[in-house]
């Protein structure tokens, strides 16, 4: 099964979520902490992204981000590589500290922000790092002390959303913080670190099977659709024919010299199809072209056509890889 691309548009609400290797601690001291804080500190400036929530652990990070102009992985490659390189010069180790890619799950700001928030912020209570409510407020490395009042790392967007509590700025800490501590008396909803059907629908009793999930996506079938672009109009038309070869063979876990050989093998075949149904239907490529590649007859190309067209149904996010 070939590794989704990430969903990295602009503008959009992303839970960033990186752990250590093998489960290893990522933050052994206060100075490990110290700095990894100081980067997002700049690089949300540079970047031009809002913050609305943060919460350090010993082996993992969350961050809950919305990149305004500018891809997120802009941001996560300056800010794990530069964490990893002095994490490892200030304990004299090699070797990677994350665990593969970090995990970012595009969730649907409407109905899960503040939830979103919530659950970051008592993650230090949860897992133990602090001893009760009162002391989640000591505790310096999550957003929640910004939240409250302290600014000491100045990470965090907090107007904006103070302003959903109340219009005057102590009435809203006061309803944040009953906000916050209501989500104490209720099972941790896990689920807001995930995204798919399972997850969604777990949090949204409303949801029904026939709607379109994705598991990088956290939200139902609208908002999924919303994301994906899955209409015409967002498919960019401007890819050549071996453009678009690249792009299907690398989504299938394929080379693009595989997809012009003469195989029956169904994970080429598949590939091929997908390329014939995408180059006529939404890339405006002539179908006489893709022929002539692919060494199909007329009618070969329409057969293939009308398979693609089948499998894109199942493969949605393939089609915003070609935006």
């Amino acid at each position: 099964m070939p590794r989704q691309a990430r969903i990295d548009n602009p503008g959009l609400l992303q839970h960033v979520i990186a752990r250590g290797v093998n489960g290893q601690d990522i933050f052994l001291v206060n100075a490990d902490r110290e700095d990894f804080v100081q980067r997002p500190s700049r690089l949300l400036d540079d970047t031009e992204t809002h913050c609305y929530a943060w919460a350090l652990l010993d082996n993992h990070f969350h961050l809950l981000l919305t990149p305004m102009k500018q891809p997120l992985a802009n941001l996560m490659r300056r800010l794990l590589t530069g964490y990893a390189t002095a994490f490892n010069i200030r304990h004299k180790r090699s070797g990677h500290l994350f665990q593969n890619r970090y995990k970012s799950i595009v969730c649907d700001k409407d109905n899960y922000l503040m939830e979103l928030i919530r659950y970051i912020h008592l993650n230090p209570l949860r897992s133990g790092l602090v001893a009760d409510f009162e002391a989640l407020a000591r505790y310096r490395w999550s957003g929640h002390r910004q939240w409250i009042g302290n600014h000491e790392f100045n990470l965090v967007k907090t107007d904006t959303v103070l302003s959903f509590f109340a219009r005057r700025r102590k009435r809203a800490v006061s309803n944040y913080l009953k906000f916050l501590e209501d989500g104490t008396t209720i099972p941790n909803q896990t689920s807001l670190a995930r995204g798919g059907r399972l997850a969604s629908q777990s949090l949204d009793a409303t949801l029904t099977e026939e709607e379109i999930y994705d598991e990088r996506i956290l939200g139902g079938g609208d908002f999924v659709n919303e994301i994906l672009g899955n209409t015409i109009d967002n498919v960019k038309r401007t890819l050549t024919l071996d453009q678009l070869i690249a792009i299907v063979a690398e989504y299938c876990d394929l080379e693009p010299a595989d997809l012009l050989l003469k195989s029956r093998k169904r994970d080429i075949s598949q590939a091929k199809a997908l390329v014939c149904y995408l180059a006529t239907g939404y890339c405006a490529i002539r179908g006489k072209d893709v022929a002539e590649r692919f060494n199909f007859s007329g009618a070969g190309v329409c057969q293939a056509t009308h398979r693609g067209k089948e499998l894109v149904r199942k493969k949605k996010d393939l089609l915003a890889l070609l935006k």
